[in-house]
């Protein structure tokens, strides 16, 4: 899973991105402090697989993970050559999301480069930047798809005809994830030509509201400017998770022990990483199966409704190529009953063939031949 943060400068997007991946990213409080991408990758936290690692006494226990991408703060203007221009935003395309860093703190210290902290308004900014730059590579396509259409290629009529939608859309400003693809779903070409766009408004969004201390243990229920990023993110169906980026930054450089006893004194059960991550998965219908035994635990991320061969593949492709049976049962059924011979005594340990749907939390052992 990758995952592209953006948010306009001093937003706290850099800061974020430090206390979550720990990898020193340059965080000053002044525009474009961020020059270059920053990429870094987290563990997936997972209590699951402590339980199983020592279970099995495992040599290795590997976590699924995330890929963050920090992006330089955009501003207005940006996709015109304002600022840094949008050249970064070129860096988020192979994102799966993007975290929407906003601002929902008043600092005097902090400068705000639209001179207040107003929520919708910094919102509305970058989704307009990114939607020049959706605009930008839909008229490349479309010139390229209105050529092959003069010399007689039927077959981008309809291609044609949905691009031309689109940029409509775009121009009305809204994102390319409220376009309706109902009358084009069925058509291959047309759906080919939406994914190569890699549309930047066409990726889901995660609301990363920031606030100060002190709106942490309520989760900013009593910030005006946490209801306004709900009520945006409400409106287009997005995620919001409530950070403090200032403490997460703290909370990086505490051993687990620590952290714990941290939140707990602040009135909160959950770290930002794990409130982004629960988001992440939510928002991209994922989940992990598990693998387990005395040389390796491990979890894997898949889609919701993958079945066991691709769930196979994940792993390898010779697993998903000569797919025989998948051997399951639920962790938490192996942990109770104390042995992997007890479970089967039990019933617990089932066979399953090609049209078995993954469950969130299984334990497979994949039965193959090539």
């Amino acid at each position: 899973m990758k995952l592209g943060i953006v948010g306009l400068p001093n937003v706290g997007k850099s800061t974020l991105f430090n206390a979550l991946t720990q990898a020193g990213a340059l965080a000053a409080n002044y525009p474009f402090a961020t020059i270059d991408p920053n990429v870094g990758v987290v563990p997936v936290p997972d209590e699951r697989l402590k339980l199983l690692g020592d279970f099995f006494n495992s040599k290795k226990v590997t976590p699924a993970i995330v890929e963050f991408v920090d992006i330089a703060g955009l501003v207005k203007g940006a996709s015109k050559g304002e600022g840094l221009g949008n050249q970064f935003l070129a860096n988020i395309r192979e994102c799966d999301a993007i975290v929407h860093v906003v601002r929902c703190f008043e600092d005097g210290n902090v400068v705000h480069v639209d001179g207040s902290v107003d929520p919708k308004r910094d919102i509305e900014t970058i989704n307009f930047e990114l939607i020049f730059a959706d605009l930008e590579v839909l008229e490349r396509r479309i010139a390229k798809t209105t050529k092959a259409a003069r010399v007689g290629d039927k077959s981008v009529k309809l291609e044609l005809e949905m691009e031309t939608g689109l940029k409509a859309h775009l121009e009305n400003g809204m994102p390319a994830s409220t376009f309706d693809l109902d009358p084009y779903k069925d058509d291959e070409v047309c759906m080919t030509a939406m994914h190569d766009l890699t549309l930047l408004t066409a990726k889901p969004v995660i609301y990363a509201a920031n606030v100060a201390e002190d709106d942490l243990a309520t989760d900013g229920a009593d910030n005006p400017h946490v209801q306004a990023v709900r009520a945006y993110a409400a409106e287009n169906k997005s995620e919001v998770f409530v950070v403090s980026a200032g403490i997460e930054a703290e909370m990086s450089e505490m051993d687990e022990e620590d952290k714990a006893m941290f939140l707990e004194d602040l009135g909160v059960s959950s770290s930002g990483l794990d409130k982004l991550i629960q988001a992440s998965y939510r928002t991209l219908g994922l989940m992990s199966f598990l693998t387990g035994g005395e040389d390796e635990t491990r979890a894997w991320t898949i889609k919701i409704g993958t079945k066991a061969p691709q769930a196979a593949g994940k792993i390898h492709t010779d697993f998903e190529r000569g797919f025989i049976k998948a051997e399951v049962i639920n962790y938490q059924q192996l942990l109770d009953c104390g042995s992997y011979a007890a479970a089967r005594d039990k019933g617990l340990v089932r066979m399953e063939g090609k049209e078995y749907v993954v469950q969130d939390g299984d334990l497979i052992v994949f039965r193959f031949n090539v």
